[in-house]
């Protein structure tokens, strides 16, 4: 099973409602796994074998209780400063590339694919985040994490919109108009996310994107005062973060997040059903 976590924008919430699916579905029994084909990031973490992934794989990873390891995020981009980006493929630095020297796709995307069949191997379920929104027309010729990972594994996705921004209903629609006709039929969920008040008053709109794209309506997320890995600058550092053993406190409030979510009446067994395809 597999599924794939699409944002209306860089910073809707996907790394840590990507979490949240993890520790739930973790903490039923399904063997679960994270799994981001590109992540453009400067916080990472070093793997037990000496690679280097981004933070919120990491994070991830500790959700599902497992060991972080360099198939959870083949493909790190780690801004230098001066327009130049290191490339790290397979847990190792590859190559700079920069406007004048782009990166070496025939090298790097066969990697990428390899990576998420090998964690396909012994595993349940893989939890898959996009990465910024995956219609920036501009640069969706050269996608990685969101249009070349729907298109090479044919990955079911939900669209993670973010309320806090307003107009959450004109981004998700407009994500789901702007992605390519042959990767429509993917399509399958949104979730509306950080939420404050009464969510029954979203009630007509949820229902009129159902009924323009075909999508199924996951859930309304409630706004979370809770403190998670920092993995770029849209990342928030403030937030209840509880404890001694911080690792710990990250889980805790995932913890918290889930529950929230179960008594917000979030369609986790719909998540799953999109899942299996």
């Amino acid at each position: 099973m597999k599924v794939l976590l699409l944002g209306t924008s860089s910073g809707a919430g996907k790394t840590t409602v990507s979490a949240m699916l993890c520790r739930y579905f973790c903490r039923n029994g399904v063997k679960t796994v994270p799994f981001k084909g590109s992540n453009l990031s400067l916080n990472s973490y070093a793997t037990a074998d000496g690679g280097e992934i981004g933070m919120g794989q990491a994070f991830q990873s500790w959700a599902c209780g497992v060991e972080p390891c360099t198939d959870m995020n083949p493909l790190l981009l780690k801004p230098c400063g001066d327009g130049v980006i290191q490339v790290v493929v397979d847990g190792q630095p590859y190559m700079d590339m920069s406007k004048n020297v782009p990166m070496n796709r025939e090298y790097a995307l066969p990697r990428v694919g390899a990576a998420f069949h090998r964690l396909e191997d012994g595993n349940d379920l893989i939890v898959c985040e996009g990465s910024g929104s995956p219609v920036e027309i501009n640069i969706m010729h050269r996608d990685v994490a969101n249009i070349w990972v729907m298109r090479e594994l044919q990955i079911p996705s939900i669209i993670i919109g973010d309320i806090e921004r307003g107009g959450v209903f004109a981004a998700i629609y407009g994500t789901w108009r702007l992605i390519p006709d042959d990767l429509k039929h993917l399509m399958k969920g949104f979730v509306i996310n950080r939420f404050r008040g009464d969510g029954s008053i979203l009630g007509p709109g949820i229902k009129r994107i159902e009924e323009l794209t075909g999508m199924k309506c996951l859930g309304v997320l409630p706004y979370e005062d809770l403190r998670f890995p920092e993995e770029d600058s849209l990342s928030s550092s403030s937030g209840s973060l509880e404890g001694d053993d911080i690792h710990a406190a990250f889980i805790s409030n995932l913890d918290k997040m889930v529950d929230d979510a179960v008594d917000s009446g979030f369609d986790f067994d719909g998540v799953l059903e999109i899942a299996r395809g």
